[in-house]
């Protein structure tokens, strides 16, 4: 027994240094393999995207978790209201919010964290709440115009969920217009199939409807004019930072500030997200199209 200890002991040693060297050599390997893949395998961090349930904000925000995890990011989306997105940027929780409506939407949140937040560059011009017809209605251009065609349209507006800030801007729009019309609630999947229905068979339809929307790069559309500015002046939609975000990743806010989308582009992206029924695999054929877009915001070939 004593002769088996006298050689079991340094074989065991010799087995632990002999293991342990090989785990050295593969960690080297490992290490040496990551530095030459380039930087789109290398982790660059974590960015937090707040994200709005609304189908522009959902598009924008895949699209960008998609471009920055091909960049080497790591791309964490939150669903958040609103008010909370402002909080969870003031706080440094989140890194970047991708829907800020100025200068009227979103006045008061921006003056309780104006210090708080970077407010950043606009990438969306020209937001409209408004009602619209198709573009065959040749004789309808403004609200005006639809009192003296009350019969054509069965005397009813086509509208969304009665909760809807269009919605009770729609009614005021009726009595300050004195329109011989009533609001018909429903939802903005009825209203679009309404819609949609309508224009097959070129009949008379008015509805509520807001830029930005998938429905404007579908459907050929006009929005109506407003005299009496009811539903307000247009808008643009900007991203905002937590502050200390340009310092740590200078390369992603330079990215976010030369984003710009238009209306045909936009209209597309969310177009493509509703037709695959999924929000990455629309933003990726999406992408997959645009591939010059990408290289002017990032100033990189894929």
């Amino acid at each position: 027994m004593n002769n088996m200890k006298k050689w079991i002991t340094p074989l065991l040693l010799g087995l632990m240094l002999v293991l342990s060297a090989c785990g050295g050599d593969n960690s080297a390997d490992e290490n040496n393999g990551n530095n030459s893949d380039g930087d789109n395998n290398q982790d660059k961090g974590t960015i937090k995207i707040g994200m709005n349930n609304w189908a522009e904000n959902v598009a924008v925000s895949n699209l960008w978790k998609l471009i920055l995890e091909d960049k080497g990011y790591d791309v964490e989306l939150t669903s958040v209201e609103k008010a909370f997105l402002y909080e969870a940027l003031s706080a440094g929780d989140l890194d970047i919010g991708m829907e800020i409506w100025l200068p009227n939407t979103d006045q008061a949140y921006y003056e309780k964290h104006k210090d708080e937040i970077d407010w950043r560059e606009t990438w969306y011009e020209g937001t409209d709440l408004a009602l619209v017809t198709p573009s065959y209605m040749e004789d309808i251009n403004s609200i005006e115009d639809l009192n003296q065609h009350a019969e054509e349209f069965d005397s009813q507006i086509v509208g969304i969920d009665a909760g809807a800030s269009i919605m009770s801007l729609t009614e005021e729009a009726i009595s300050e217009y004195d329109l011989n019309f009533e609001l018909a609630s429903s939802s903005e999947p009825t209203m679009l199939t309404e819609l949609q229905n309508s224009m097959e068979n070129k009949e008379p339809i008015v509805v509520t409807l807001w830029k930005p929307h998938w429905v404007f790069a579908e459907m050929d559309l006009k929005i109506l004019e407003d005299p009496k500015n009811v539903y307000g002046d247009s808008e643009n939609i900007s991203y905002a930072a937590r502050l200390g975000l340009k310092e740590d990743q200078p390369e992603v806010v330079e990215w976010f500030d030369n984003f710009m989308l238009n209306d045909q582009q936009l209209g597309s992206l969310m177009a493509e997200i509703n037709e695959t029924g999924s929000e990455e695999e629309g933003a990726r054929n999406w992408l997959d199209e645009h591939q010059d877009l990408v290289e002017e915001w990032t100033g990189q070939s894929e």
